[in-house]
């Protein structure tokens, strides 16, 4: 088998990324040859539905094609609770990029995942990193602070806010708050934007990373103007340069197997024959979520 890291085909990729999610025979071997190291930059997307992810995704593609930089994106979709599918579609979100051949792009359903991410996300990421792209950014479904699943996955985790947060910073200093290396301020041409961008820079000065002594940056952008993009950038790039020999670097590695390790033991769970099961029980009448739970958990 050809090392990921010598093929240019998308097409290939593509194929060997389903192979992957779909857990096809072979995957793991596929997984088990993957090289040691990679140079792609991870970079995590997240915050609240409406703060602009995909706009500011969309910008950052077009700025680093100019800097003749090959791009790869996973955009986190929500299931569907009926067919389990993604029912955001990357060529709708991304369409202008999609025939790049310097860019990847690829849907995933979350599948209900609690943290806002597909139990296959990690495996996913570390195929696309050994194709030699420069950049890997995670687009995450923006369900608020249960999306900390990110901070395991992401080398780099941008969160992305917009000036009416500011009604919610205590909430964000106990959630988001905790997982971001970079805050970004969008549509900073809002009302109160100055004012959100002090507050938010006063609570970030007190969460410096004390591991690494990085100090976490609050940006204004105005994705609907370009406006922004270039010191976005800059930071990401100062972080991953700070980030990329560090005790953290052990950490965020033990966070994935232990991700990967629970997400292995739930295979065996279906949840088509769960929802069978529970419609069996509640037809027979004597349904009680508790005894099911007990049941599986056995």
């Amino acid at each position: 088998m050809h090392k990921l890291a010598d093929i240019d085909n998308l097409k290939t990729l593509a194929r060997r990324i389903s192979l992957v999610e779909n857990g096809a025979p072979g995957y793991e071997q596929l997984l088990e040859q993957l090289p040691a190291g990679s140079n792609t930059r991870v970079v995590g997307i997240t915050g609240p539905p409406g703060a602009g992810k995909s706009t500011l995704v969309n910008l950052l593609i077009q700025t680093l094609l100019e800097q003749q930089k090959r791009i790869a994106i996973i955009a986190v979709d929500p299931s569907s609770p009926f067919n389990f599918g993604a029912l955001l579609g990357d060529r709708i979100r991304m369409s202008q990029h999609f025939n790049d051949h310097r860019v990847f792009i690829r849907s995933m359903a979350n599948r209900g995942a609690l943290g806002g991410l597909s139990p296959k996300i990690i495996e996913v990421s570390d195929v696309i990193k050994a194709a030699g792209f420069d950049y890997l950014f995670i687009e995450t479904v923006g369900v608020g602070q249960s999306e900390v699943e990110i901070a395991g996955i992401a080398d780099t985790t941008v969160v992305v806010v917009v000036p009416e947060a500011g009604d919610e910073i205590q909430t964000m200093k106990a959630g988001l708050m905790e997982i971001a290396d970079i805050f970004v301020v969008n549509k900073a041409d809002r009302d109160n934007a100055d004012a959100f961008v002090k507050n938010l820079r006063l609570l970030s000065a007190e969460k410096h990373h004390a591991q690494t002594g990085w100090q976490i940056p609050v940006l204004k952008t105005i994705a609907t103007r370009n406006e922004g993009i270039a010191p976005l950038i800059q930071a990401i790039d100062q972080h991953q340069q700070q980030i990329s020999h560090n005790e953290r670097h052990a950490v965020l590695l033990a966070e994935k197997a232990w991700q990967l390790i629970q997400h292995r033991r739930m295979q065996q769970l279906d949840k088509k024959a769960l929802i069978q099961k529970v419609r069996e029980q509640l037809q027979h009448g004597h349904f009680n979520l508790y005894k099911l739970v007990n049941d599986y958990s056995a």
